[in-house]
């Protein structure tokens, strides 16, 4: 290696390298899904859909998604993440590009569904990856950075879609979409490493500072009775719940928010290419912050205040904004306070998969797989229950209420998390 090489090198920490990876991903996911959100209108026109059915192919991709999160984050603690995840782009890349080419309801569901089966367990994994890889000072930031790249995608999928259709189908929108996760899983495979140990351009000094800082055993005995402690763990049941609001809300803005904002609040076609994606976009600052304040008091109080106190305060922000957006007359601030209520609750998820690398240590691609499973269950009824909502008692209003309230729930279940309570103590114990 050259004295250039070897200088770079050891400037620029490989670690970044893997979170720059893990950023590409999450842009990646959040493309193919939400594009789906805005060509919706466009896919209902040519199958004849209601808004019902339209719910149901919404909900097909959140289904399956939530059911294969666990047994495949399961089978990455088996065979390393860099299989696994390389397994999950390539699949999902195929069924993002097979919905252009659905010909009738049932065959739309049927690949929403196996879309939903292929792109099971990529955060668990980045999560896993995390535990690995990130020393724990600065895990919660380098979480941040991930949903921010995610969230930045979303925002601007909404603008990006809208441009291509202006030379594309639908269907050609999905193709391409689909195609670009073909180069990211042939880069991936190349260049990624399970453990930092085994990656060629990992310095010794840096080897050294993550396996001192990462807070993983050294001697890790996997996973009989795993199960059993997580279940029993006492955050168990309140990390889910929590979970279960965000997700509940992250699917209302990536399927239903730009209907109600042009049917609802009257928006042209020009402007909801912005204010759709304004929820996501605005939700980028959110992650950065929430990401930088955990890591922050974490480190000047330990780890409940630094964790627990930015979840719990930043949902009762999420409430108090979203019951607002559900007052107010006027269109452009029915549409900011929901773009806060979504960045407030976006602010949540640095702690929240920090809290699973705390507690699960080994396991943390499990235990992040288990909090994002009881997401799903939010994310499946979300679309559905606003769709008869509406269809029965017309009003709108209602599915923001009663996300204003789940909000408060997850205020509530942040008290009683304990991330300084680790799975391996409570073996010990």
């Amino acid at each position: 290696m050259s004295p250039a090489a070897e200088a770079r090198r050891s400037r620029i920490p490989v670690r970044y390298g893997v979170v720059a990876f893990a950023v590409s991903l999450a842009m990646l996911t959040y493309l193919d899904r939400i594009c789906i959100s805005i060509l919706a209108p466009l896919m209902m026109r040519e199958f004849g859909l209601t808004q019902i059915q339209m719910s149901y192919v919404f909900s097909a991709f959140t289904l399956t998604y939530g059911i294969f999160e666990i047994p495949t984050a399961w089978w990455a603690d088996r065979v390393g993440s860099r299989r696994v995840v390389a397994r999950i782009v390539a699949w999902w890349s195929v069924f993002a590009m097979a919905t252009g080419a659905a010909f009738s309801y049932v065959s739309l569901v049927t690949v929403r569904l196996l879309f939903g089966v292929g792109e099971a367990g990529a955060w668990p994994n980045v999560a896993r990856v995390f535990s690995r890889w990130i020393p724990a000072g600065e895990r919660g930031r380098m979480q941040g950075i991930f949903f921010a790249g995610a969230h930045l995608s979303g925002g601007l999928t909404p603008i990006l879609v809208t441009a291509m259709l202006g030379f594309l189908n639908w269907r050609e929108v999905f193709a391409v979409c689909g195609a670009l996760g073909f180069f990211w899983t042939v880069a991936w495979w190349h260049w990624f490493r399970d453990e930092p140990a085994d990656h060629a351009s990992v310095s010794p000094a840096e080897l050294e500072k993550i396996l001192r800082e990462r807070g993983l055993p050294l001697v890790h005995k996997a996973t009989r009775g795993v199960w059993g402690r997580i279940l029993k763990h006492p955050s168990f049941v309140p990390l889910c719940l929590m979970y279960l609001a965000n997700t509940y809300g992250f699917y209302f803005l990536i399927t239903w928010l730009p209907t109600y904002l042009a049917k609802v609040r009257g928006f042209s076609q020009a402007e909801l290419g912005i204010f759709a994606g304004l929820p996501l976009t605005l939700s980028v600052a959110g992650d950065l912050a929430g990401g930088w304040t955990t890591d922050r008091l974490t480190r000047r109080f330990g780890l409940r205040v630094g964790r627990c106190s930015v979840g719990a305060g930043a949902y009762l922000v999420a409430a108090a904004a979203m019951a607002g957006a559900a007052v107010v007359t006027g269109p452009r601030t029915a549409a900011i306070l929901i773009a806060v209520a979504a960045a407030a609750s976006m602010f949540t998820l640095a702690p929240s998969w920090a809290v699973c690398i705390d507690i699960g240590g080994h396991h943390a691609g499990v235990l992040s797989a288990a909090m994002n499973t009881s997401g799903q269950v939010g994310g499946v009824m979300s679309p559905i229950v606003l769709a008869y909502v509406v269809a029965i008692f017309s009003n709108w209003a209602i599915p923001l209420y009663l996300l204003a309230g789940l909000y408060l729930m997850a205020s509530l279940c942040w008290l009683v998390i304990r991330p300084d309570h680790p799975l391996e103590m409570r073996a010990a114990a």
